[in-house]
């Protein structure tokens, strides 16, 4: 599945890569690398070489420098004990070493591997030489209210994906208008800002609320929470996020910002197989009985039974009747018109009743 590949109609021909052949949609699975290469591109292959096996659709990483990202005295917003850089700046220089160079490699090994590379830009250069190299533009929650920055990456028409956190209704309408005037398929993600995010800040709800604000755009989920068990994810993905997006690492007991809380190959593995078998649980869309139910119709439905013997050529009554199991007789669905008929013959009580047995 590609990214572009989301935006289709799942209801049009063509669009089983979006949808699987259960009722619950196939999530599209970015494992966010981030910055977690820490500028070595050894690092960086074995993090797309590790998503890529473990079921990854895409493997995203950020594009930025630190002197066009944040002033120097910016504070920091994670947690401290994890990561102990006092300021943005401070932070973001350790890890701005990547540039066009090496995301032209990045891409190309991408390829290789036969997962899609993806990252988000956070400057005007950065968006330029990304259009060359990605089929859809990824928005920070950062960049929401980034009015000229959402138009430049929209002026290259290609589909946008855009993480709504820390953000209200208003904000998040605003920059939809902002992207509508260029008539581009558009995703919005629900994100939650706090590094980690506690499970019981999640708010997944709001990927329902998304939703219903905006039915006519793929609705998401960029993840916080410390991976666990999962739980948090799957919830999300059956709550209708199309895409989820999840911080990835080789190791997640190193220092740094965007370590401790993510998945690593184990862990998106497992989210892999477990949405395998909620599709299998969920099931299809279609409202109907299963072919694994017949013996329960066949056996524990009722028939039509006499309740008393009844003669032959009278015509019978509700109290000629009863119903018990199995469902080998007429069905009491049809009681109407058995009691528009006669027995055509002497009928024993607990008989059964066949049509054949009726005039």
């Amino acid at each position: 599945m590609r990214s572009t590949d989301v935006f289709r109609d799942p209801d049009a021909p063509g669009s089983a890569p979006v949808v699987s052949i259960r009722g619950l949609p196939t999530p599209f699975v970015i494992a966010e690398a981030g910055v977690n290469h820490e500028g070595s591109m050894d690092l960086a292959r074995r993090l797309i070489d590790e998503a890529c096996r473990a079921g990854a659709h895409a493997v995203k990483f950020q594009s930025y420098k630190a002197e066009t990202l944040a002033c120097k005295d910016s504070p920091a917003y994670w947690d401290r004990e994890k990561e102990p850089a006092a300021s943005q700046y401070a932070l973001f220089t350790r890890y701005d070493s990547f540039w066009k160079k090496e995301f032209e490699i990045l891409r190309e090994y991408c390829d290789a591997a036969g997962v899609e590379f993806l990252s988000t830009p956070f400057d005007l250069e950065s968006a330029r030489f990304l259009n060359d190299l990605v089929d859809t533009f990824k928005i920070s929650s950062s960049d929401i209210t980034n009015k000229p920055f959402i138009q430049y990456i929209c002026s290259f028409g290609k589909p946008v994906i855009l993480s709504t956190g820390a953000s209200y209704p208003s904000e998040i309408m605003q920059a939809v208008s902002w992207i509508r005037k260029f008539d581009l398929p558009l995703a919005l993600l629900h994100c939650v800002l706090n590094y980690p995010t506690a499970d019981e800040h999640a708010s997944l709800g709001m990927i329902s609320a998304l939703r219903s604000f905006f039915p006519e755009y793929v609705i998401g989920y960029s993840d916080h929470t410390l991976p666990a068990d999962g739980k948090i994810l799957q919830a999300a993905v059956l709550l209708g996020a199309r895409i989820v997006e999840k911080h990835f690492t080789h190791d997640k007991t190193l220092p740094g910002n965007d370590h401790y809380h993510a998945m690593d190959k184990e862990d998106l593995a497992a989210f892999m197989a477990a949405v395998a078998r909620l599709q299998e649980i969920v099931g299809q869309n279609v409202l109907t009985a299963l072919p694994s139910e017949e013996p329960a119709r066949n056996h524990a439905r009722r028939s039509l039974v006499t309740a008393r013997p009844v003669r032959g050529g009278s015509r019978l009554t509700r109290e000629d009747l009863t119903w018990k199991r199995p469902a080998a007789g007429i069905s009491p669905a049809d009681i109407d018109q058995v009691l528009s008929l006669r027995a055509h013959e002497d009928l024993a009580a607990d008989v059964v009743l066949q049509w054949r047995l009726l005039c």
